[in-house]
């Protein structure tokens, strides 16, 4: 009997799939479908792209798992990590092998796995937009992976994890790993900036935690003044507590940008004086009495040597701030979900 003769039949990849926020006629989408005209055209835009979903499983004497999926040819390179075309396997220790493939109306690659139940995560290639139709196990069952905590993550492109090598590498996934959390990776590159409508969507989303980590792209992309980042941070947060009035909330603020730190914007705001107004407000709110909300300052996580472009993290850049955001979490009690 040969290999493919053991292979079982295709599985619904419903059960299996994680990071995923909204489905939009089946596609895992990171805004909600229903709510999107409310919402700037690069915040969508960035939004169809599945971001952070993955698939998680056990396996049952299987050798191998076979994925059938659907991949579009990528547009523009955003970075590094979109040049990585492949399917990556993680088990508890680290990555385990890589595949890598081609865009295709409809394809089925094959991953070997190591030996042993897993539990595994398999990272698809996010710069195609991937599209899971099916999956199933080689030589024996795959099951989905028992349930973790949901850890829903809001940010800019830091978050999204632009110049990390591959989806694995960014600082959600690399946090989340650790935490053993579910990642719902909500990072807008190019947006991310207060936008109201993200917070009420936010305040819909189930989340066992919740993290907010904007605020960079309010110096150039759109400018703020530091009166005007307060406001909206203040508000951000209120309309996210109208839904998660209890839920774990950590707000890490801006890192290190050197080009910005003390450089005026078209509003007069420096980088330093907008991070500094983030968090007033989020110390105001704490000392007011909101006890499941903490601050990270951003400012000394990051050292320049962590820059890959002066702006985004490296790989080792991004493991250093997952790790801190990881550090701030158990620090403030909510490692526990």
């Amino acid at each position: 009997m040969n290999a493919e003769s053991t292979a079982t039949h295709w599985l619904d990849p419903g059960p299996f799939l994680r990071g995923v926020a909204w489905l939009d006629k089946g596609r895992p989408v990171r805004a909600d479908p229903a709510d999107s005209m409310r919402l700037p055209w690069d915040t969508g835009e960035r939004a169809t792209l599945p971001i952070g979903v993955r698939l998680e499983f056990t396996a049952q004497a299987a050798h191998a798992v076979e994925i059938r999926y659907r991949a579009t040819v990528p547009g523009p390179t955003d970075a590094l990590r979109d040049l990585a075309h492949g399917f990556a396997l993680w088990d508890r220790h680290g990555v385990v092998r890589e595949v890598w493939t081609e865009p295709a109306v409809e394809a089925v690659v094959r991953v070997e796995l190591p030996g042993g139940p897993g539990p595994f995560t398999l990272y698809p290639p996010e710069g195609q937009s991937p599209l899971i139709l099916g999956l199933r196990g080689v030589g024996g069952s795959v099951a989905p992976a028992p349930p973790a905590p949901r850890w829903v993550v809001h940010g800019d492109s830091i978050t999204e994890g632009w110049w990390s090598t591959r989806p694995a590498h960014g600082w959600p996934a690399v946090a989340g790993r650790a935490l053993g959390w579910d990642t719902v990776n909500l990072g807008y590159a190019g947006a991310a900036r207060g936008e109201l409508a993200t917070a009420e969507q936010l305040a819909g989303l189930p989340a066992d935690v919740l993290t907010l980590a904007f605020g960079t792209n309010c110096w150039s992309r759109v400018p703020f003044s530091a009166p005007l980042l307060y406001e909206t941070t203040r508000a951000f947060l209120e309309l996210v507590r109208q839904g998660h009035p209890r839920t774990p909330l950590l707000l890490v603020s801006p890192v290190l940008r050197p080009d910005a730190e003390r450089t005026p914007n078209r509003l007069g705001a420096t980088l330093g004086a907008l991070r500094d107004a983030m968090e007033r407000a989020a110390l105001e709110r704490i000392a007011a009495g909101d006890d499941r909300l903490a601050l990270l300052p951003g400012r000394d996580l990051l050292g320049p040597e962590h820059l890959a472009d002066g702006l985004h993290p490296d790989d080792t850049g991004h493991q250093v701030l997952g790790l801190a955001v990881v550090t701030a979490l158990r620090r403030a009690g909510f490692d526990a979900g």
